[in-house]
């Protein structure tokens, strides 16, 4: 089974730009390759430097029963999904993730969150605050350092 993280965003932007922004941020910092554009993060989806897959997608309405609306108050609009790359360090790639999540954040408007399949919440971003898990084992020193906005430490969860 892979290992799956999403970004899920509830702002005006629509998908395009998101994909547009995080192209854009992926060649800027290396992530990416050059042939990286929007379309292909949008349809079928690309792959950074080490293999892992992203894919931006429009969401749909959810059900009020989908665990951002009822666990975290917000309706998503735009997600981000990030499959890890089978035999690549992973550390590597949450590295990556992590760099091109919170550079979009601080290129689009809205409430959102970073988690591992509805399990483990990393970041939350909530009326314009942002919240980094207090686990320290997700958030070692080197990744606090790629925190550019201010934030708090506070452990998020889903119900079950």
């Amino acid at each position: 089974m892979a290992i799956s993280y999403d970004l899920e965003c509830a702002t005006d932007s629509p998908a395009a730009e998101a994909a547009a922004r995080l192209a854009e941020i992926g060649k800027g910092i290396g992530v990416f390759d050059a042939t990286v554009d929007p379309e292909l993060l949008v349809d079928p989806g690309a792959n950074t430097r080490h293999g892992t897959w992203i894919r931006v997608t429009e969401e749909r309405p959810p059900q009020p029963w989908h665990p951002v609306v009822a666990d975290l108050g917000f309706t998503p609009t735009v997600s981000a999904a990030f499959r890890m790359a089978k035999n690549v360090e992973v550390g590597e790639q949450q590295d990556d993730m992590l760099r091109l999540v919170l550079a979009l954040l601080e290129r689009i408007e809205g409430d959102a969150v970073l988690h591992y399949q509805y399990e483990s919440i990393w970041l939350l971003r909530k009326n314009g605050e942002l919240s980094l898990s207090g686990n320290d084992d997700l958030w070692r020193p080197h990744r606090i350092r790629l925190v550019t906005q201010p934030y708090q430490r506070e452990t998020h969860r889903f119900e079950d």
